[in-house]
């Protein structure tokens, strides 16, 4: 299959045959779902702590004798049911990581790539080049257009200088690597754009 290929000012400067396994892929919202909760799985920390009997500070007195006050059966005042004592079952710093299969990522990355192209906000440029590392001159050619408010930007084998630093500042556009491109942004951001040096990278990645 064939999709336009722009220049950096919005207008249309050829043709770029492309595969339509990758390109042209069946929606599947479950495997986007899956892929994207393994993305958030592997960004989170796991450093939440929460202090067991042996971590808290105090006496290991027992409050009162076992039987016949007519109180209840109290240890020390290290247990859960004092203020300041700990926490029964709380968390421990771990890894919230979990494995996915490879087929399954480059499914959902294809089927993301797809709908952006059938909702018009996939473009693919020529070349990504500027004359100067200047972000008032990106946010001109910026202006034509009317997808690229939100963005995210897939570099080439080899980005031009300027065009990352003229980019870069820019709040609503993400500047990625070809090897970064990943399906949580391409969900998050509005538009696609990938540079034509890139779409080989594109298809290794979304071969299956």
């Amino acid at each position: 299959m064939k999709i336009p290929i722009h220049s950096l000012d919005g207008k249309k400067t050829g043709e770029l045959d492309v595969s339509e396994k990758i390109f042209d892929a069946p929606l599947r919202k479950d495997l986007l779902a899956r892929v994207v909760a393994w993305q958030l799985a592997k960004r989170r920390a796991g450093t939440h702590k929460a202090k067991s009997r042996s971590e808290i500070n105090g006496s290991s007195r027992k409050l009162v004798r076992q039987k016949g006050s007519g109180s209840a059966r109290r240890s020390t005042k290290k247990v859960s049911q004092f203020r300041g004592g700990a926490h029964a079952f709380g968390p421990k710093p771990r890894s919230h990581e979990h494995d996915i299969q490879d087929k399954v990522r480059r499914a959902a990355l294809c089927s993301a790539i797809s709908d952006k192209r059938r909702s018009g906000k996939l473009f693919v440029i020529e070349q990504e080049t500027l004359e100067n590392p200047k972000t008032k001159l990106f946010a001109q050619k910026q202006q034509s257009w009317d997808a690229l408010k939100n963005v995210m930007i897939v570099l080439g084998e080899k980005p031009d200088r300027n065009f990352q630093l003229a980019a870069r500042n820019l709040p609503q556009v993400l500047l990625v690597a070809q090897q970064g491109l990943n399906v949580y942004d391409i969900i998050k951001y509005d538009a696609l754009l990938l540079a034509k040096s890139a779409i080989g990278e594109v298809e290794r990645r979304g071969r299956v």
